[in-house]
């Protein structure tokens, strides 16, 4: 079966100022996430890449389109089922309100349970973005052979439930993986299980330095920012 590059899309303005995006509209790459879209063409230099999958939302197209200019004719596809969590009354609200929420906690420690309100639940988020995965695996495998490499770009909180299904984690361990902006995720698919060979890959270790401020134990809700 096919092997699944992930791409979460680049720096969004909603990162750099703290808010959960979800699926408001016009949210927009930064001058950074601008630039790590357009180095991603060299990064993926040379890997065959047989189609290209997105999320609608704006920050995912901004982020693929130096790739599909530097690959004029690579077939692209515009899945909704990877697009963004559904967070419901949560969407457009600064993170460090939400942090005070009694479901903040639960989403940290039991995003199982967890439904967002007047959006979806975190099991929801999952089970549709692996479906689409398994869907596009067997779509891909049919039209490019099963050695076919193709590209999705979503998003932090998708990318991270697709982690989790493929490693056979529960979904409540899922906010123990991190993925930065503009990351190269891949999972290898085969008949019997998938192999996870590359996890939030950026070629930058500047987010493992030491920072004035120490990061917290909780995860970002919906990816953070990258190194700063």
């Amino acid at each position: 079966m096919p092997t699944l590059i992930l791409v979460r899309h680049g720096r969004s303005t909603a990162n750099t100022s703290g808010v959960l995006a979800g699926w408001t509209p016009g949210v927009a790459l930064d001058e950074r996430g601008l630039a790590q879209a357009a180095a991603l063409p060299g990064r993926l230099e040379g890997l065959p890449i047989a189609e290209v999958v997105a999320s609608p939302l704006q920050r995912c197209q901004e982020t693929i389109r130096p790739l599909l200019d530097a690959r004029p004719g690579l077939p692209v596809h515009t899945e909704e089922r990877i697009g963004e969590a559904h967070y419901g009354d949560w969407s457009g609200r600064k993170l460090a309100e939400l942090k005070d929420e009694p479901l903040m906690e639960v989403v940290q420690a039991h995003p199982s349970a967890a439904a967002f309100p007047g959006g979806e639940s975190m099991r929801a988020m999952q089970t549709r973005a692996a479906e689409a995965v398994r869907e596009w695996n067997a779509r891909v495998e049919r039209d490019h052979g099963p050695d076919a490499v193709y590209l999705m770009c979503s998003h932090g909180d998708i990318i991270k439930s697709l982690v989790a299904d493929a490693l056979g984690l529960h979904l409540d361990l899922f906010q123990r993986i991190s993925v930065e902006p503009c990351s190269v995720t891949a999972i290898r698919y085969t008949r019997l299980r998938p192999f996870l060979v590359r996890l939030g890959d950026t070629g930058d270790f500047a987010s493992l330095a030491p920072r004035e401020e120490p990061p917290s134990g909780e995860a970002t809700v919906g990816g953070g920012a990258g190194a700063p």
